[in-house]
């Protein structure tokens, strides 16, 4: 049985030696010692022959390299927690060393910083050294390419592992999460009541790149941006931003909540998909001759429920667009112009309310309001950046790393809402409309405006200062 409100006594880590543990999981790691919430020892398995010391300098090389100031005490501390085990995954007797290192461990967690293909022998070799009971395992994505593998992948783990054990890791969601944002809807009184259809005309959520897929090809392009993003992360800010107010702030309830909002979303449809591919793309290194894998993707998705019936949400992400932003936006509906013929002919523009969720977070409030600076009405905008008021909060990964250490799951992805949304973007998967070109720099395809017709426009996202 899984111990999911027991904090680990035992972390190790498979992969440690590849590319995300380098730019990501050590850096993450010596931000939690500094913070003083670490407290278990750290095992390494990779395939390298290492010893226990060549590990530790390649994690000082990797948190110096991620920009972070290293305290040398700190990392003495964390160099103390740090072990390795050298062995091949598909190799029976690796686990029988990761059994020695976690010899007295009741309660390990399991990071699998692996190819998904992976992720069912490393269950089973840890399951069969009696390793699994009492264990949480930490996943990265994809959760599958579509419903299909994402149902065969779940039941391969489920063969050794109960869903409660199993902590899908949603990196882009760690630093302003489901919680966060539910806070902030809910806690707020101002808020909730305008936060519905009655008036709010559209919800936009962006995701821009300004870089491209660079060296990442022979990765990118058999995903495509659909399958990267949108299926997960910006599902997850979907959820977010829809769901019902939950009546307790257990996991389970929370995540029942976040299903009931995937299971009234309308499966989508292909004519309201628009996809693109910038220009150059086909010269990346690793991307398949006429490859025509989308690296822009817009979609309007339908949630049909009493609060957002007729409110389109709309979706767009890509790479190589014209600045690096993530952000939910609320635009509300439009005012009648009854009453406001002495500022002169120009009608209210409608309020828009943006949180930011990259690269920084913040929260901006667009109203209408006369300016001196102006001959009438203009729009001004109430900017808030979070960091201002509590300071620099923790990292993506930190928080992750630290929840799944704790046993705390409302942060990951739960197997019935991974399925719901892979329902929701299947057709587009079985029949996804032509690609069309777009160049560097800009805000995607000129026919991504199709999608907003009618509705509003696609705004200019809220950039970062």
């Amino acid at each position: 049985m899984a111990t999911p409100d027991r904090p680990a006594d035992l972390l190790v880590v498979f992969g440690i030696t590849g590319d995300l543990a380098k730019v990501m999981t050590f850096r993450s790691l010596y931000r939690l010692e500094r913070r003083g919430l670490l407290t278990c020892p750290i095992v390494g398995v990779a395939g390298r022959d290492w010893t226990d010391d060549q590990l530790r300098a390649h994690a000082r090389t990797s948190i110096e390299d991620s920009g972070e100031t290293v305290d040398p005490a700190v990392f003495g501390r964390l160099a103390d927690r740090l072990s390795y085990v050298a062995g091949d995954v598909g190799d029976a007797a690796t686990y029988g060393r990761v059994a020695k290192a976690a010899k007295g461990a009741e309660c390990p967690v399991f990071y699998l910083e692996i190819p998904p293909f992976l992720f069912a022998t490393v269950v089973a070799g840890l399951a069969d050294a009696g390793l699994t009971a009492g264990a949480r395992v930490v996943i990265e994505k994809p959760f599958g390419h579509d419903l299909a593998s994402a149902r065969a992948l779940a039941d391969e783990l489920h063969t050794h592992l109960a869903e409660d054990q199993i902590y899908r890791i949603d990196h882009f969601l760690g630093k302003m999460g489901l919680e966060e944002m539910l806070y902030l809807r809910f806690a707020n009184t101002m808020l909730e009541p305008v936060w519905n259809r009655h008036h709010v005309a559209s919800v936009q959520i962006t995701m821009a790149e300004a870089v491209g897929v660079e060296d990442r090809g022979h990765f990118y392009d058999p995903v495509g941006a659909l399958r990267d993003v949108v299926v997960n992360h910006l599902m997850q800010v979907v959820s977010a931003a829809a769901m019902e107010a939950p009546s307790q702030g257990d996991a389970d309830t929370l995540k029942n909540a976040q299903l009931a909002v995937f299971r009234a979303v309308r499966t989508a449809d292909p004519a309201h998909y628009v996809r693109g591919q910038y220009l150059g793309y086909a010269e990346t290194p690793g991307v398949a001759p006429g490859s025509t894998t989308e690296t822009y993707a817009a979609l309007r998705l339908e949630i049909d429920n009493w609060r957002w019936s007729g409110v389109p949400f709309l979706i767009r992400t890509g790479k190589h667009l014209a600045a690096r932003q993530t952000e939910l936006r609320l635009v509300f509906q439009r005012p009648p112009r009854l009453g406001f013929g002495f500022l002169g002919d120009r009608a209210p523009v409608p309020d828009q309310l943006v949180v930011r969720i990259d690269p920084s977070t913040g929260i901006r409030l667009v109203v209408d309001a006369r300016r001196a600076d102006a001959a009438g009405p203009e729009p001004i905008t109430l900017d808030m950046e979070f960091a201002a008021e509590g300071g620099e909060g923790a990292t993506p990964y930190e928080v992750l790393l630290h929840a799944a250490m704790l046993g705390r799951s409302t942060r990951f992805a739960r197997q019935d809402g991974v399925e719901e949304a892979w329902r929701i973007m299947e057709p587009l998967i079985e029949a996804p409309p032509p690609v069309h070109p777009y160049a560097p720099g800009t805000w995607g395809p000129a026919e991504a405006e199709r999608l907003v017709a009618g509705y509003s426009s696609w705004h200019e996202p809220w950039l970062a200062s």
